[in-house]
């Protein structure tokens, strides 16, 4: 007769069941780790989805911004134009065809100097509807190729201003402008920062001359594109388009826009500008080594010319003196000073910190009115 052992058989079964458990449990933990990965999948998907869709979003954002900035760029020229004049030789030169920048609502208009000439000049301007406008020119410096031009309208649209101290190399830029004229106007051509506080040395007619602190791009500038805007991603105005090198590519530079906010400013409050006269033409630092290899300067603005009817000639102050604060304010740059005497009113006074040799004196000024 056959009995069964009851305590082998207990032994069998905790075998079983040791090894039934140990399958679910490997069964369970395939199952989690395949949930998980499948999780992990679809966040990956949506985390990527959604950083594409951001990219994207900003993009069109970018893109309605600087659309918004086209509106503000219009056509200067100081011959109206009749016709199609892309096929007509040198035709730029000949009608003195350019951009500007609307910078107010109720008309003002930034452009380069040398496109509109110089102030109580006349040119005409063609506006985004194709309608064109008598301009008059209110403000105009050779020296820094601006000019400020007003038409009689209202309520258009502006552009905002950004701050050029903020620039920093290898920024996205973008150039708006008539390249070869109206049939053309306001093309956008993008580019980045070459370069900050240039210095370019011009030669017009055998005079010598100057442009300093100017902002370098690659943005494709040509003729038309003169006087027409510079801006960032935001769509805000950080320069006014000004020179191209023709004999190299991709090398065109802008006058920066802090040095003008001054006077935009006084035109958006008072509705006019009266500028403060000192009566000086000066140089930065950099500058220098062209004009004598042998000065050494390490701060200041040097005075290259005093004006014999203007205010700081009665000083005495003369040729080849440095200074270097206006109102304690340290100077290095010529457009600081330009910009900080654009923001006085004629008949306020200013004190100098001038060095001559390895002496330094204050000079206290009141300031003339230019006409």
């Amino acid at each position: 007769m056959y009995y069964e052992n009851k305590k082998e058989k207990n032994v069998d079964r905790i075998i079983i069941y040791f090894f039934m458990v140990i399958i679910i449990s490997l069964l369970v933990i395939l199952i989690y780790r395949n949930e998980i990965k499948e999780t992990n999948i679809n966040s990956s998907y949506d985390v990527n989805k959604l950083s594409l869709s951001t990219k994207t979003d900003e993009k069109m954002n970018d893109s309605k911004l600087i659309e918004k900035s086209v509106h503000s760029v219009v056509g200067i020229s100081k011959l109206k134009q009749n016709g199609k004049l892309i096929f007509l030789e040198n035709y730029e030169q000949k009608i003195g065809i350019g951009s500007g920048i609307i910078v107010t609502d109720n008309g003002f208009i930034l452009t380069n100097e040398h496109v509109v000439g110089k102030k109580y000049s006349n040119c005409y301007v063609t506006l985004e509807d194709g309608k064109i406008y008598n301009g008059n020119v209110v403000w105009a410096d050779e020296n820094i190729d601006l000019a400020i031009v007003k038409i009689d309208m209202k309520n258009l649209n502006y552009i905002e201003l950004a701050d050029s101290d903020m620039l920093s190399l290898a920024d996205e830029v973008y150039a708006i402008g008539n390249p070869i004229g109206i049939e053309f106007q306001r093309t956008v051509t993008k580019g980045i920062i070459s370069g900050i506080n240039r210095t370019i040395k011009l030669n017009d007619n055998g005079k010598e001359s100057y442009m300093e602190d100017l902002i370098q791009t690659d943005a494709t500038i040509n003729e038309g594109n003169s006087g027409g805007a510079l801006i960032n991603s935001k769509g805000e105005l950080i320069g006014v388009n000004s020179i191209k090198i023709n004999n190299a590519e991709g090398m065109g530079f802008a006058v920066p826009i802090n040095i003008i906010k001054p006077i935009i400013e006084k035109l958006t409050q008072d509705g006019r500008f009266e500028e403060a006269y000192l009566g000086l033409y000066g140089y930065d630092k950099e500058v220098i080594p062209y004009l004598d290899s042998n000065l050494n300067i390490n701060k200041g603005v040097y005075v290259a010319n005093v004006v014999t009817d203007g205010p700081l000639y009665k000083t005495g102050i003369q040729e080849g003196d440095i200074i270097t604060k206006i109102d304690e304010i340290n100077l290095n740059k010529m457009n600081d000073l330009k910009k900080y005497i654009y923001s006085k009113n004629p008949g306020e006074s200013v004190k100098l910190d001038v060095q001559r040799g390895n002496k330094i004196y204050e000079v206290s000024i009141k300031l003339g009115h230019k006409i």
